[in-house]
C-alpha cells in the first residue's frame, strides 16, 4: 500500500465544497480544509503508486473548483 497527503489550492470561496467531493473518492481516508498556503489536505491509500496518480490526476483533479495540487507520498525510513 502507498499512502500520501495531496495539497490542494482551490478557486476561491470552493475549499468546502473541494473537501466535500474528494472525500467521496474510494481511496480517500480525510479531506480537510484547512489555513496557510493550501486550501484542503487530503490522506489519501492506494495499492501502488500508479494506482495513486490515477486517484489523483483522474478523480481529485477533475473535481470542480480545484485549480492545482501536490502529491506528498508517504515514506517509511
Amino acid at each position: 500500500m502507498v499512502s500520501a497527503y495531496i495539497l490542494i489550492l482551490t478557486e476561491v470561496g470552493k475549499a468546502a465544497q473541494v473537501a466535500d467531493a474528494v472525500s467521496q473518492i474510494p481511496g480517500v481516508e480525510a479531506a480537510e480544509d484547512v489555513t496557510g498556503p493550501y486550501d484542503v489536505i487530503v490522506r489519501a491509500t492506494a495499492r501502488d503508486v500508479d494506482e495513486l496518480g490515477r486517484l489523483v490526476v483522474a478523480q481529485v483533479q477533475t473535481v470542480g473548483g480545484v485549480d492545482r495540487t501536490v502529491t506528498c507520498t508517504v515514506v517509511h525510513l
